[in-house]
């Protein structure tokens, strides 16, 4: 097997129902760093056993100003590793911790200019344009109707627009983020530097998840089970096929 366990830097999506948490996924495996999404009510003894080194909430369809909308377990928390919560996920970390989320007056759909505030580890050095009053500025996607109206205690504001004056929060002493916009997708401009920044400096993790090291790793996962054995294999053409044989040739 590789000397480096490319499964031992990971960092887990926990999916509330958003149409774009397989782009967080795929945002995160292109910083080099494994991940895995798993269901919102997912059985908390899973997770020691998963060991992530941070976890992303991502958004979501529900309201968290209704009781009955999706929630983490309270395990997530007690994990003591960072977490990012992105809209919906934002919100429901609020409440969480005493905040508290309405309906807004004014939804924001489409594209948003945040205004960053300094000093937090998430955003810091990350800007489209600084304004000539020096304010950094994020171009971004928004998709919410609702918004924190009431900060959570120990979490402090980081970034603003003009109808959601809580944009993005974060609680320093326990590496809890929330960011009301979408890194995820493309026309948040900076959102894949936001990503990387949480899950290669927040969270710690390397670029061990590389094309070249997957395909090592199989490789070597190959040679272990099969060992002195033969392999009979059957493929039906195309690229992937190609691509199979390949490395069962390099494997065995």
């Amino acid at each position: 097997m590789p000397d480096t366990n490319i499964h031992s830097q990971k960092i887990l999506i926990l999916d509330f129902g958003s149409q774009y948490t397989q782009l967080i996924a795929r945002r995160v495996r292109e910083s080099g760093v494994y991940c895995e999404i798993w269901d919102y009510d997912v059985n908390p003894q899973y997770l020691e056993e998963f060991s992530p080194q941070g976890i992303i909430f991502s958004g979501g369809p529900e309201s968290a100003t209704t009781t009955e909308s999706p929630r983490a377990a309270d395990a997530l928390y007690d994990l003591g590793v960072p977490i990012l919560g992105i809209c919906y996920g934002m919100q429901t970390m609020a409440e969480r911790f005493g905040g508290k989320v309405e309906a807004s007056s004014k939804s924001e759909f489409g594209f948003a200019q945040v205004d960053v505030s300094a000093n937090n580890k998430l955003l810091d050095g990350i800007e489209d344009r600084v304004t000539e009053a020096g304010q950094p500025q994020l171009d971004v996607w928004m998709s919410h109707g609702d918004k924190i109206v009431e900060l959570p205690t120990g979490f402090r504001v980081i970034a603003a627009t003009e109808s959601a004056p809580i944009a993005a929060m974060c609680n320093d002493a326990q590496s809890l983020y929330g960011i009301q916009f979408h890194p995820e997708v493309t026309h948040t401009v900076q959102g894949q530097r936001i990503l990387e920044r949480f899950v290669r400096d927040i969270c710690a993790c390397e670029s061990l998840w590389t094309a070249a090291s997957i395909i090592e790793d199989a490789i070597a996962t190959v040679r272990e089970r099969v060992g002195a054995d033969k392999v009979l294999l059957g493929l039906s053409g195309g690229v992937d096929s190609s691509v199979v044989a390949a490395l069962l040739q390099r494997a065995i």
